[in-house]
């Protein structure tokens, strides 16, 4: 007669359940989805590069931090970018050291939202004559997936160069454009 030792006996039934259960796994069909729906996941799923930029204002943070929670399932890298908007009267590499300053602290404070969620980024001062025409080229230099701007309340003289910005990248930009735009809150 042969004797059944306890360990044996457990160890065939924790192989047995666990084969069972790596068979159900395999067999298990997945569940269908549409067409349209799988080409939207693919779609989000390829966002690889990240571009979010400024035109003069500091980062207001919004737009970085909707940029890496975009990107953070596929570990995106977040291109940080200040639009330096030369005024024609000065060459185009002309010393503004009040506005490079304030470009510098927007980068880093828009750099700590994206060290926050640990995705890789880079920061870089662009000037240009044309925010939007400057935009549009670094995403197409940089293979760019998606660029984030924001709009918020209250833009005042602003608002006229974000909407030339914008009417700009939506003529020129080779990647998806996203347009976070701020509602006003009403005070009561």
């Amino acid at each position: 007669m042969i004797a059944i030792h306890p360990i044996g006996f457990i160890l065939a039934v924790v192989f047995a359940v666990s084969m069972g259960g790596l068979m159900w796994w395999m067999l298990k069909v997945p569940r269908s989805l549409s067409a349209p729906v799988a080409r939207a996941r693919v779609s989000v799923e390829a966002i690889k590069r990240i571009l979010v930029p400024t035109i003069g204002n500091v980062f207001a943070g919004r737009e970085v931090e909707l940029a890496c929670r975009l990107g953070q399932e596929q570990k995106a890298e977040i291109l940080l970018a200040y639009l330096l908007e030369v005024p024609r009267t000065l060459p185009l590499d002309a010393s503004m050291p009040e506005e490079e300053t304030k470009a510098r602290e927007a980068l880093e404070l828009a750099r700590t939202i994206v060290d926050l969620h640990g995705l890789p980024s880079t920061m870089e001062l662009l000037r240009a004559r044309v925010a939007g025409e400057k935009i549009a080229q670094t995403a197409h230099e940089k293979e760019v997936d998606m660029i984030v701007v924001g709009m918020r309340p209250g833009m005042g003289l602003a608002h006229e160069a974000f909407v030339r910005t914008v009417d700009v990248l939506m003529r020129k930009a080779p990647c998806e454009l996203l347009i976070d735009r701020v509602v006003e809150e009403a005070t009561a």
